[in-house]
């Protein structure tokens, strides 16, 4: 996923994608990218200490196949001291901590993120519930379009699940600022044909890049 820093221009770049893209259409869009959709640092510390757990008991059988004894004060505390280290490890170094956590919890975090910036950045209460967010969370590799319910009835997934798959190959090719471009037009393509400009429209979200 993309790791080279969205630039000044790279913002100008999608602000005025989103602006040309709004010009024909009364849907509105809004962009969110966060560096990464949580902290990870409890579920990280979950999976290390079943992993120790684990890891200990096939140490326990080991010893006990090669007649080998400790005492049971001294193997707890052992455990315990192993157990203090990955946690201070874990604290210290906070990029460790998504490479413990499974896809699936990475993803469900980042899902519930996108659904948090779609409701605290008002997309769902454009006039005719026509709001789409574009979000992208970099740590997770995850992407999302989250359109509200006046598009929900006349778009299919499908739809949206092109658009996201051209997003995450510009991101992985380091090109995120491209990938927005590109989203926003594919977006606001959509828009146009479903929600096409009237007269009375109005620009009712900023037309912008949000970094988290």
């Amino acid at each position: 996923m993309a790791t080279r820093p969205i630039t000044a221009e790279d913002h100008e770049r999608i602000a005025t994608a989103i602006r040309v893209a709004e010009a024909k259409t009364d849907g509105e869009i809004y962009c969110v990218v966060a560096r990464a959709s949580d902290g990870y640092f409890f579920p990280a510390a979950f999976m290390a200490t079943a992993g120790m757990l684990i890891v200990s008991l096939a140490v326990a059988y080991g010893l006990e196949a090669w007649w080998l004894s400790i005492r049971l004060p001294h193997f707890v505390l052992a455990q315990l001291l192993a157990l203090a280290c990955v946690l201070v490890l874990l604290w210290a170094l906070p990029g460790l901590r998504i490479h413990l956590v499974p896809r699936r919890l990475r993803y469900q975090a980042a899902h519930a993120d996108a659904i948090k910036q779609f409701l605290a950045r008002n997309v769902h209460r454009t006039t005719a519930r026509t709001g789409v967010l574009v979000f992208v969370s970099i740590a997770e590799h995850y992407a999302e379009v989250v359109a509200d319910s006046g598009i929900d009835a006349k778009v299919g997934q499908h739809v949206w699940d092109g658009v996201i798959r051209d997003l995450t190959a510009h991101a992985g090719d380091d090109r995120l600022a491209d990938g927005f471009v590109k989203a926003i037009e594919l977006v606001g393509a959509v828009l146009a044909e479903h929600f096409p400009v009237t007269s009375g429209d109005t620009n009712e979200l900023e037309d912008h890049l949000v970094e988290i």
